[in-house]
């Protein structure tokens, strides 16, 4: 049988029940964006965890110009190396004839012998490996495959080292090296245009006459061991092979995109649903200050009949207690059902044999302890004045407010005022606490409208600036080696081309003080036309005679500022180390670069006029006689087309930010109704005796309902600037946790944002004053204004 306190309880619960549910809605929303986040983290983590240990993905990685295979076997012995994969890895171009511009591939040889691979061994979806004695086989990355609907037995064209082969697929395959997989430099997956292949070793070695000899190689630390000296050592050992550097599993592509996406999770996680569970704190401090005004008279009774201060304060207390299970229960509803449902974006960009979704139980605890703590800490103080709330005190009605002219009126700032805006304001300035709260969680409630507007304006002006201000070519084009100006001339002279602009880029080590970045320092010509450089305010940045230009993030990540020396140590030809002077930083949104005139780039290379790629635009009427010449171009290694890159990133990154988006937008609409209709309803509550008063003596009851809207009116448009900075705050936080290495959104909010989280916020308002109207319509004269004693 139920305790009094209990059935007393589940009374009050049903007559407040549309405001229960709107504040464990709000609560819902935040729990769930954090169950969300917290359980894709876990799915991520634990499905790589698990690939990688079961696959054998290596921990250090390096390229190279040709080192005999014994040298692998020097590699072996150094301290700290448990084991060693030497292969054949080198860029071709696939030919498909269904696609009129050319695919890029990078093939990676399979042991010689037919054994497993010691390391990154591949997970076979469907087929078999390459035949021992095969010299056109070859395992097709399973994303290519499915996006060009190929299978095992089917045939492709591929030109190795200037030869078109037809190459047989024998067998479909995922390896850990490439869950994220994406051409060389490219931040963006393109599964259409580019694959991963693996063929025998002597198939591949032989046609880059690297038999006996590898280009690539990848190991395994020893349990213990500390990578810094093994990679020291195996830098030292393949220097004279044309090492381009050793580096960790952290700096690996694949990786590293796989952890950007894990720490934007990780912000994602913490920050959201702070703010969610923080107006949660101000609906149920709002709510139970309200029960406790209202229930002065039962306070009292319950102490008379016998029950202790600490009994009267835990039945306040399971109020929260059932919102915080409530809240939970569909936050927790909520999480599952959407990470399983956003986690198919995942799918877009990391290719795992399995990814299925894991909830995070631990976070399910977690959102109930974190529901629970700010649901309290926000009734505390509610709680406490309904202990120590003497019987005799509680028997009496409460006080009467200090009913002295309000700052308003003393003033003389009512006099052209309505009766009924004068009566608002002044109930405002008698409650500042309760108004305060109110306008806080409606401030945030406004806030959290921004965030949403504010991705897509970011997402806007990314593709503007990128693909059009930035980049006005139309193909990129990159040979298989650098090569001399007739390489140049060859491209410039292709069938549709109107202009074209030449590229020399070259793989470096870019230190300054403790911290170095891999990447390519690349040429362009003076005054580049086709792919610009620019500031923030999208103004040309002139490339220097001498010195880098590098991007903003570079900088920051390098900690370096203008003027300071950079150490570009080059990995190729001569290997020089120099000391160069930073110029000044460029904002792009996606990897980080460094640039210096090609002219200079060449004079401190003591080269020629090298080149080893090229900017063109193309006359659209003659595109596919283009291609078809590009085609036959058997030193081009990578043709990128801007309108597939484009086509890329809607597919893949704007696609997911705009379901995320979608998903913030959905829940700040529910946060705004919520919170404007539980103040609403806690303001009719409490005034409903006044209310019913002024209908007695004479109001009209359209002002009746302009005093209650008209007070809670002024706080929402004294709340709208605030929530609108407070937005812009958080999106501002939220959008500079994307900032990585790998991608970034430009911060950019446009005017018809704000304009729609008023608009929202206001029509959120409109209804719950509309559903509340009609309940003061509703109320019963007689017995609101029977005495209470």
């Amino acid at each position: 049988m139920l305790d009094p306190l209990d059935l007393k309880l589940l009374r009050d619960l049903g007559r407040m029940k549309g405001q229960v549910v709107a504040v464990s809605l709000v609560m819902a929303c935040g729990l769930a964006m954090m169950i969300m986040t917290r359980s894709l983290i876990l799915t991520l983590e634990s499905t790589r965890a698990a690939y990688y240990q079961s696959h054998a993905m290596a921990d250090v990685f390096v390229s190279l110009k040709r080192a005999p295979l014994a040298v692998a076997d020097r590699v072996t012995d150094i301290p700290g190396v448990a084991r060693v994969e030497a292969r054949v890895a080198v860029n071709v171009t696939l030919d498909l004839p269904t696609m009129p511009e050319p695919a890029s591939g990078r093939v990676i040889s399979l042991p010689e012998d037919g054994s497993p691979q010691r390391l990154n061994r591949l997970f076979l979806r469907s087929g078999r490996l390459p035949r021992i004695d095969a010299r056109r086989e070859a395992v097709l990355g399973e994303a290519f495959a499915t996006a060009n609907g190929m299978k095992p037995g089917d045939n492709l064209t591929v030109v190795i080292n200037g030869r078109r082969e037809t190459l047989e697929i024998c067998g479909i395959a995922l390896s850990p090296e490439f869950v994220f997989e994406a051409r060389p430099g490219e931040t963006l997956p393109d599964h259409r245009r580019f694959s991963v292949l693996w063929m025998n070793y002597r198939a591949l070695a032989v046609a880059y006459n690297l038999d006996g000899a590898f280009n690539d190689l990848c190991l395994d630390l020893a349990p213990g061991a500390q990578a810094e000296p093994v990679l020291r050592e195996v830098d030292r050992l393949l220097e004279p092979y044309g090492g381009t550097g050793s580096y960790t599993r952290r700096d690996q592509a694949s990786a590293q995109r796989l952890d950007d996406e894990l720490r934007v999770l990780g912000s994602l996680a913490l920050v959201y649903p702070l703010v969610f569970l923080s107006v949660a704190a101000f609906m149920v401090n709002a709510v139970l200050s309200r029960i406790v005004r209202l229930q002065r008279e039962q306070i009292a009774q319950m102490k008379a009949l016998g029950y202790a201060s600490w009994q009267v304060g835990l039945h306040y207390m399971k109020f929260v207690l059932v919102i915080g299970f409530l809240g939970t229960l569909i936050g927790g509803l909520g999480g599952r059902w959407l990470g399983a449902d956003l986690l198919s974006l995942y799918e877009l960009f990391f290719l795992f044999p399995k990814l299925e979704f894991r909830m995070d139980y631990s976070a399910l605890g977690l959102a109930l302890l974190v529901c629970l703590g700010a649901s309290a800490a926000g009734v505390l103080t509610v709680v406490w004045q309904a202990v120590k709330l003497p019987p005799a005190e509680a028997m009496r009605p409460e006080p009467p407010t200090d009913f002295k002219p309000s700052v308003f009126e003393r003033i003389g700032l009512t006099n052209l005022f309505s009766p009924t805006l004068r009566m608002a304001l002044r109930n405002i300035e008698r409650k500042p606490w309760q108004a305060l709260f109110t306008c806080c969680g409606l401030s945030l409630a406004t806030g959290l409208m921004v965030l949403p507007g504010a991705m897509s304006d970011s997402i806007d002006y990314l593709l503007t600036f990128q693909w059009n201000r930035q980049q006005r070519h139309d193909v990129a084009v990159f040979l298989t080696e650098p090569g001399s100006p007739s390489g140049f001339h060859d491209l410039e002279h292709l069938p549709g081309v109107i202009r074209a602009e030449s590229i020399r880029s070259v793989p470096a080590r870019l230190r300054f003080g403790h911290r170095s970045r891999k990447l390519a320092v690349t040429g362009l010509e003076p005054g580049a036309y086709l792919n610009r450089l620019l500031d923030a305010d999208c103004n040309v940045i002139d490339l220097p005679h001498d010195g880098l230009v590098m991007s903003e993030k570079l900088a920051e990540v390098l900690g370096a500022g203008i003027g300071d020396m950079i150490q570009v140590e080059v990995m190729e030809g001569r290997r020089p180390s120099l000391q160069i002077p930073l110029r000044g930083t460029v904002t792009d949104f996606a990897g980080v670069d460094a640039f210096m005139d090609i002219t200079a780039l060449r004079r401190m290379l003591k080269e020629g006029e090298t080149i080893n790629g090229a900017f063109l635009t193309i006359d659209h009427n003659r595109w596919d006689e283009f291609m078809r010449g590009i085609k036959d171009t058997p030193r081009s290694a990578a043709v990128m087309v801007k309108r597939d890159q484009l086509a890329a990133f809607r597919e893949t990154t704007a696609k997911s930010i705009d379901t995320i988006r979608g998903l913030y937008f959905v829940l700040a609409v529910i946060v705004a109704f919520g919170v404007v209709y539980n103040s609403a309803r806690i303001s009719l509550s409490e005034r409903s005796r006044e209310l019913a008063t002024l209908r007695v003596v004479g109001f009209r009851l359209g002002e009746v309902r302009g005093l209650l809207i008209g007070e809670l009116g002024i706080l929402v448009l004294v709340a709208l600037p605030v929530g609108l900075l407070f937005g812009r705050g958080l999106a501002l936080y939220i959008m500079s946790s994307f900032s990585t290495e790998t991608v970034r959104l430009p911060i950019v909010i446009d005017p018809s944002t704000y304009s729609l989280a008023v608009t929202v916020v206001a029509t959120a308002a409109a209804i719950s004053f509309a559903l509340v109207g009609r309940m003061v319509g509703k109320l019963d004269l007689v017995g609101v204004l029977k005495a209470r004693d």
